[in-house]
């Protein structure tokens, strides 16, 4: 490995993380809401658990369970499995039980580190189970004597599973050497200083947390959590950067991409915005007061294999590249011979370097396919991770993204396989054999859709279908849309072939069986918004907007349509409490009606009189009276 060969046991993430509460005790290192965690407090607190941990046997190497959801708790249980010599595995509570009894016996977990306040929803029961309060302490004190267990590079630092071909997910083991490279890339790449503030925003159980938590905590920046619910309203999340004073973010790419559309201050404190994990559509905006950063790297790499910054409309006609390879980190872009393409010319990447994980936990025959032996490296042990991804070298010695070689898709971010959605699916009574694709509903927004061949007079409605696909998988892998086939096309090899899968419409989708009317003009125009932004003919106004198919960005562009037609601005995270067409539309009732009783008389009856006969009837009558 090639940076981990200067790496010394005292220059592990931990021992970093705990020199800086020895050189600035009382510094910020955590901030949620209005807790506030210093240096000092992350590392007694975390080395009192690491005491404990190593009580029950956690050693180099030994995976340690983290059900905690983003709280200083969770970034204190981390640290400890760390300085305990653990590597630490996120279990996202938001994952349905099937899937984290799973991951529990596959990775053979003994010991969870999970939150008082969890106590009550645990769906799993390892061997040991150890409960911290919201800011990270033990309910009964222990040694805390500061401790840091040496480790090895090559030893694991943390556990991931994606999503798998096989139907089951995977464990990628990643080690301190990889870890510790990706940390000082990032602190010589973007001059992180003590003098940061780090938004930290992505589920523990999603690889790019590792990327915002360790780097700042490792130079004593002060790490921002986002607590102020859903991560989806590009509005609020703007809002937070700035009133929380961020000078240095991550955002997923669809996110990044409204945040980057919004109107910023001059003033703003934030420097870089690092996006990733999809593919980047646009260039920003020579208005945009910071500098945005695309990265590109699969969880086996240790978060980011490529990085550079885009610049103003730099190649409108062209998408945005991927950067060049991190330090300690070779791109190779080889054709099906295993042979180096000319630039310009397609080919698969792959990656070698620090960065490279040690393989699949128990998947030895996986590992020996997707990690190859280097033939362009003399080093012995050198390898290659294979993919699937297609790129190809500019001139300039960039890389530009062109897509996938297989069937794996990207939602929101999340590397999905579809095998493992299709093996859930034909599990329900109603399913005879399904497939599952990517499809784009909107320009840039893509959709898991599920092809299904039904059992003879089976007629599942789309809720059913969802709530069953649900209970299996987590919330980004469930379809979005169903279609109904006769039977899955097929190519001359037998596969399914997907270009031959129709596009949606609402012929051949599954819909409910009951329908629910407008029952006032207010909410007939509501759902004809609604049913226009999903493709559908008609909207029952007791739909779910969510179960319907609607994501963030679709969501983004009702609250606008709202806010165009109806004149009120309806907060996105208000859709996710209120997802009907029923519910919102009482929501927009009560929101018009405290307006207009804001207004003097005579600027009332100037905005009635504004409105188009087609407007004025929309408008509830409650809004009129007043």
């Amino acid at each position: 490995m090639e940076a981990s060969a200067g790496l010394m046991p005292n220059q592990c993430v931990p021992q970093l993380v705990s020199l800086q509460g020895a050189l600035r005790p009382a510094a910020k290192a955590i901030r949620y809401g209005n807790l506030i965690v210093t240096y000092e407090e992350l590392d007694k607190r975390a080395s009192q658990l690491a005491h404990v941990l190593r009580s029950l046997g956690v050693r180099p190497d030994v995976a340690v369970g983290l059900y905690l959801d983003r709280s200083p708790a969770m970034v204190v249980g981390a640290l400890a499995i760390l300085k305990a010599g653990g590597a630490y595995l996120p279990l996202d509570p938001a994952y349905p039980k099937e899937r984290l009894e799973f991951v529990l016996h596959d990775a053979g977990l003994r010991i969870m580190v999970t939150g008082d306040f969890l106590l009550n929803h645990l769906p799993i029961q390892p061997e040991h189970i150890i409960a911290l309060d919201i800011e990270g302490r033990l309910p009964v004190t222990s040694l805390s004597e500061s401790i840091t267990v040496p480790v090895e590079p090559e030893n694991l630092a943390y556990v991931i599973y994606t999503s798998g071909s096989t139907g089951q997910p995977k464990g990628v083991e990643l080690t301190h050497g990889g870890l510790h490279n990706l940390v000082r890339w990032h602190q010589r790449a973007f001059n992180v200083s003590a003098n940061e503030r780090a938004s930290q925003l992505a589920a523990l159980s999603f690889d790019a947390a590792v990327w915002e938590i360790w780097p700042y905590l490792s130079s004593g920046s002060s790490l921002d959590l986002f607590d102020s619910g859903p991560i989806n309203d590009p509005v609020e999340i703007r809002d937070w950067l700035l009133n929380r004073e961020i000078t240095i973010c991550f955002l997923p790419t669809p996110l990044a991409e409204q945040v980057m559309r919004l109107e910023w201050p001059s003033n703003s404190t934030l420097r870089v915005m690092l996006t990733g994990a999809d593919t980047l559509h646009h260039y920003p905006s020579r208005k945009l007061p910071f500098q945005l950063v695309n990265n590109y790297g699969p969880t086996e790499c240790t978060v980011v294999a490529t990085s550079g910054p885009v610049f103003p409309e730099e190649r409108p006609e062209r998408l945005p590249t991927i950067g060049r390879a991190i330090d300690n980190t070779t791109i190779r872009i080889l054709n099906e011979s295993k042979h180096e393409v000319p630039i310009g010319e397609i080919g698969e990447i792959y990656i070698g370097g620090a960065g490279l994980a040690r393989g699949y936990r128990n998947r030895p025959d996986l590992t020996l396919e997707k990690f190859i032996a280097d033939p362009f490296c003399a080093e012995p042990g050198a390898r290659l991770y294979q993919t699937g991804d297609l790129a190809r070298y500019l001139p300039d010695g960039q890389i530009a993204f062109v897509g996938r070689r297989d069937e794996q898709v990207k939602i929101r971010g999340f590397r999905i396989e579809p095998a493992e959605i299709v093996s859930v699916l034909n599990e329900h009574p109603a399913v005879e054999a399904s497939a599952v694709a990517a499809r784009e509903i909107e320009a840039g927004d893509k959709h898991l859709v599920a092809y299904l061949v039904l059992q003879q007079g089976a007629r599942p409605t789309r809720t059913e279908m969802r709530e069953f696909a649900a209970t299996h998988l987590p919330e980004h892998m469930v379809p979005s849309v169903f279609v109904t086939l006769l039977d899955l096309p097929l190519n001359h090899s037998g596969k399914v072939d997907l270009k031959l899968l129709p596009y949606p419409n609402t012929d051949n989708s599954l819909g409910d069986e009951v329908f629910i009317p407008p029952g006032n003009p207010l909410e007939d125009r509501l759902a004809s918004i609604v049913a226009r932004l999903l493709g559908m003919e008609r909207v029952s106004v007791e739909d779910n907007f969510f179960l319907l198919g609607g994501r963030s960005l679709l969501g983004t562009q009702l609250i606008a349509s709202i806010s165009d037609n109806f004149g009120v601005e309806v907060p996105l995270r208000t859709l996710f409490e209120l997802p009907t067409i029923r519910a919102q539309a009482a929501e927009i009732e009560r929101l018009l009606t405290a307006k207009v009783q804001a207004m003097s008389e005579d600027d009332a009856q100037r905005a009635l009189a504004s409105l188009s006969d087609r407007d004025r009837r929309a408008m509830p009558l409650s809004t009129k009276a007043a």
